[in-house]
């Protein structure tokens, strides 16, 4: 069965234009570095190179919508950057790509591309379809690279599968659902925040399941 996401009305009430798209690729492999993905890696650190300056990269129109949503959503998007643009700094400030496996290199790829925030879940540890909406009071979060699970706050926006939360949206996903070695099938989240535009996710995950079925192998379904 295709996984599903669903906004929850308290959500949607609060943030009326907020959009998602899933997509899900099954059969990948994930090794620890891939020599076609770290050449594939230097095009596209080049492009960044050539197409962006550290000072204009803040008003870029897709990055601009996701640092207005963290603000409102008590997040500081100079501390906590959106996804696509703390990866484009790490180039323009001549720092490597985080090499993690040939799954997540390959959606950082896309993610730095597109600009689109993108969460990846490891198909076999989902519980149902998910669901997007506030935290309620006490739940707790183990994202990935903290040591410590935190208590979240009612107004952090989190994804959930029918047992657990397994993203703070839009920017950490849970560590217990990360892609590892062992994942087969991936789930891909295209996260919109208001601004964005649905064509945009498309464009997000149309690109993200191409370099994930050229680099990873695998087959989309749905």
């Amino acid at each position: 069965m295709i996984v599903r996401v669903y906004i929850d009305k308290e959500l949607s009430s609060k943030f009326q234009d907020i959009l998602v798209e899933l997509s899900e690729i099954a059969g990948i492999s994930v090794v620890p570095k891939n020599n076609v993905l770290e050449d594939f890696k230097k095009i596209i650190i080049e492009e960044v190179r050539k197409n962006y300056t550290l000072d204009g990269l803040k008003d870029d129109s897709i990055i601009r919508k996701y640092r207005d949503f963290y603000w409102r959503v008590g997040i500081d998007p100079t501390k906590i950057r959106p996804a696509s643009e703390a990866l484009i700094r790490r180039i323009l400030h001549d720092k490597p790509l985080p090499t993690i496996n040939s799954a997540a290199d390959t959606y950082n790829l896309a993610s730095i591309k597109t600009h689109i925030a993108i969460g990846a879940f490891d198909r076999s540890k989902l519980k149902g379809n998910l669901n997007l909406r506030f935290a309620r009071e006490n739940e707790n979060f183990l994202g990935i690279g903290m040591e410590d699970a935190r208590i979240l706050k009612s107004n952090e926006i989190v994804v959930s599968d029918e047992e657990k939360i397994i993203a703070v949206y839009p920017y950490r996903d849970s560590d217990f659902t990360k892609i590892t070695y062992d994942t087969k099938d991936t789930v891909l989240l295209f996260c919109g925040v208001p601004g964005i535009e649905r064509k945009e996710l498309i464009n997000a995950r149309d690109l993200t399941d191409r370099y994930i079925t050229q680099f990873c192998g695998g087959e989309i379904k749905g």
